[in-house]
């Protein structure tokens, strides 16, 4: 098969940019909420400061990530360091689960003993967080960077912020109007209830793509009876193998085929059905001309083997970078 090889690094260009503009206004407003947290008193304001606390770490590490996956493979690491990018989410993540324990706990101390709020200067700050994590949002979520987890994992630290701050001036409002102050770590709970759902999910699926998991998306099942329905000749498909490296599909498998008249056609149908079908653009497929044995064959039609019984291994590589 031919191997096509694109080494482009406009997208990887394109969230450096956005992960260091989202870190820089991130860490700005941080410290901004850490003096005015401090002087008001607000749980809300401090709460959104240790998110965004974290957040400021979370997107250096992305960053950091994103410049060392364009490194290329080289003899010891022929992934290159596209793995790298899922560590940094698996670390964003689980960061996030823990400042998120954190807030619970302050907020419990702040029921036991409630302490005394500046509503006027918390909804100041408030406000002006929640501009600043209005536009860092908008900078990770938008175009076609979002499906990098990579990404996705700085842009869900940022909507922590940003829900934080709606909850810091409605907490805010509520302090002004009423002067009613456990609105400050009820909303700071709620918030960080709603950052925790999302952070678990993400913490599942970076942990899942460390383990070489297949994707959750993908019913290795119904791949395995799609492609013997496009390919005729194919009578059996095992030893299927697939996982994540970044945002990059790789796929292995075994074939048992009918013996073909044009073996390099054949082995181009199923490469076009992973890659079209699947987005699979680097798989690598062994055909099999004589019946499969092991646990997990399953043979769902068995064929006659040609008159001359060979085993014959054939790997096709497609490669898009």
């Amino acid at each position: 098969m031919p191997h096509d090889h694109s080494h482009s690094h406009l997208p990887q260009d394109a969230n450096a940019r956005r992960l260091l503009i989202a870190f820089a206004i991130t860490a700005t407003f941080m410290l901004i909420e850490v003096i005015g947290g401090l002087i008001s008193g607000s749980l809300a304001l401090l709460a959104d400061a240790g998110h965004m606390l974290t957040d400021a770490a979370a997107l250096l590490v992305a960053l950091l990530a994103v410049q060392f996956a364009r490194r290329p493979p080289d003899a010891h690491r022929t992934f290159g360091w596209l793995r790298l990018t899922t560590l940094a989410a698996f670390i964003n993540a689980l960061a996030l689960v823990l400042i998120t324990v954190f807030i619970f706990w302050e907020a419990i101390q702040r029921f036991r003993t409630p302490q005394p709020v500046a509503g006027g200067l918390m909804l100041g700050i408030a406000i002006a967080g929640l501009v600043a994590n209005l536009l860092a949002f908008w900078m990770l979520h938008r175009g076609s960077e979002e499906k990098n987890l990579n990404v996705r994992a700085a842009a869900l630290h940022v909507m922590g912020d940003l829900l934080g701050s709606v909850g810091a001036i409605v907490a805010a409002l509520v302090i002004l109007w009423t002067g009613w102050t456990p609105i400050d770590p009820i909303l700071s709970i709620l918030v960080s209830a709603l950052v925790l759902r999302s952070a678990w999910r993400l913490l599942r699926e970076s942990v899942n793509e460390l383990l070489e998991g297949a994707p959750r998306t993908m019913d290795v099942a119904a791949l395995k009876r799609k492609l013997g329905s496009a390919v005729p000749e194919v009578r059996d498909i095992h030893h299927v193998h697939i996982w994540l490296v970044g945002e990059k599909l790789v796929m292995t498998l075994h074939v048992r085929v009918v013996p073909p008249h044009d073996h390099d056609a054949l082995l181009q149908r199923i490469h076009h059905f992973l890659a079209h079908e699947y987005q699979i653009a680097h798989a690598t497929v062994q055909m099999e001309y004589q019946p499969c044995s092991g646990p997990d064959c399953n043979l769902h039609t068995l064929q006659p083997a040609s008159g001359h019984a060979h085993h014959d291994h054939e790997h096709g590589h497609t490669h898009h970078h």
